[in-house]
């Protein structure tokens, strides 16, 4: 049962966690559903609980179909704490304690039609317990993590080179370093892959979390997670909502680029005075320099985070960290949501997009709508608002995070 619950742990800490701290186990591990137990054999399923009524759960497993959950007197319950590793330190609790939303782990044996499961035992992570693993985690971001482009990688040396606020900082890393990267056409930060320093390139969006030196010039990481995104500014040629793609020109390389809008792409439109504020600040704080490099990697550096408070309540104000620069990210995660079909031609759109794949089309991870006064203020703003894919899947209280 302990190496059962040791899976479980893994599993479910990685389905149903909503940022990017995630245990290496989560990737180690192998799926409890990969391989269908034969009817009537013992087996596990691993899921959220969708409804209960009585004695009954609905299980949304990982994969596959919903599976009625029977429970009975004799079936053993307990709840677990993220991060445990076993079942020393469960704790008995009663069925009426579970709630829709936990995550649990079920064992038991299958109907012949495996859409059934009388339950012998029932591990419980709690939602609630996940959501304040989920918060601190990101907090834990926030104040130990830096982002930034990737200037160069040593990988005999074990080092990244970041531009961080138009400084270097060096990452260093060990055999007990955590790498991920996104694979080339994903928009979810949980579809992050087990990865190494060589497949890091100069230009590559990474963020590290670990104890920072004094002068903050290294940081000796515990995790690190890359990938190779485009970030560009441009006007809309054409919407098909058919094929939910956008033909958008792109500013700097005077081209037509195909993006792809899924269901996980995150549309935002900027409100008219946002967008006049982010064109003064950006303006007025070095934002738009002449080259396209350089401007790429500005406003990515402000949206590093910093051992001091973020912006929003309690720290800074609204959008702002304490030396001044606008949190870019934090400001487009509070714009209002838009659609597809409120996208035109010749609207003006800041992008972030997946690599993309054979076929040339990226998938829009985040797109910003609104910016016409952030272009006619300066050009290259556009370009300089380098928009970060680490909030893909933040909790809502906090879209700004890791």
């Amino acid at each position: 049962m302990i190496a059962t619950t040791k899976q479980f742990l893994a599993l479910a800490f990685c389905a149903a966690s909503t940022i990017t701290l995630l245990p290496p186990t989560c990737y180690a591990q192998p799926s409890s559903q990969a391989t269908a137990a034969a009817p009537g054999a013992v087996s596990r399923r691993i899921g959220a609980v969708k409804a209960i009524n009585g004695t009954a759960i609905t299980l949304t497993p990982d994969s596959g179909p919903d599976v009625n959950v029977m429970v009975q007197p004799t079936t053993r319950v307990v709840r677990i704490a993220p991060g445990e590793k076993d079942l020393k330190n469960a704790t008995p609790i009663q069925l009426q304690d579970v709630q829709v939303g936990d995550r649990i782990l079920v064992g038991g044996k299958l109907s012949d039609d495996n859409l059934s499961l009388v339950a012998s035992s029932l591990v419980v992570m709690k939602r609630s317990d996940l959501q304040a693993r989920d918060q601190q985690n990101l907090q834990d971001w926030q104040k130990r993590g830096v982002d930034g482009l990737a200037r160069a990688v040593d990988a005999a040396a074990g080092t990244v080179t970041l531009s961080v606020r138009g400084k270097s900082t060096i990452i260093h890393t060990s055999s007990a370093t955590v790498i991920r990267r996104y694979p080339p056409d994903s928009v979810k930060f949980e579809d992050a892959k087990p990865s190494t320093l060589q497949e890091i390139h100069p230009g590559d969006q990474v963020r590290a979390r670990g104890d920072r030196s004094a002068d903050g010039g290294d940081l000796t990481a515990e995790e690190i997670v890359s990938g190779t995104f485009r970030n560009f500014a441009g006007t809309i040629n054409s919407v098909d909502a058919s094929s939910s793609t956008l033909s958008v020109h792109d500013l700097l390389s005077k081209k037509n680029v195909l993006v792809k809008i899924t269901s996980d792409s995150q549309l935002r439109k900027l409100p008219l005075e946002m967008a006049q504020m982010m064109a003064k600040r950006l303006k007025g704080s070095g934002g738009v320099p002449g080259s396209a490099s350089n401007s790429t990697s500005t406003l990515n550096e402000q949206n590093a985070p910093t051992g001091g408070a973020p912006g929003g309540p309690g720290g800074s104000g609204a959008g702002a960290r304490s030396g001044g620069a606008p949190d870019l990210q934090r400001l487009i995660s509070r714009a209002p949501a838009v659609s597809l079909t409120d996208l035109h031609k010749g609207d003006a759109v800041v992008i972030l997009s997946t690599e993309g794949t054979a076929s040339g089309a990226g998938t829009a991870i985040t797109l910003v709508s609104g910016v016409e006064p952030i272009l006619q203020a300066a050009p290259n703003a556009g370009q300089a608002m380098m928009l970060a894919p680490w909030s893909l899947g933040a909790p809502s209280a906090d879209p700004g995070g890791p």
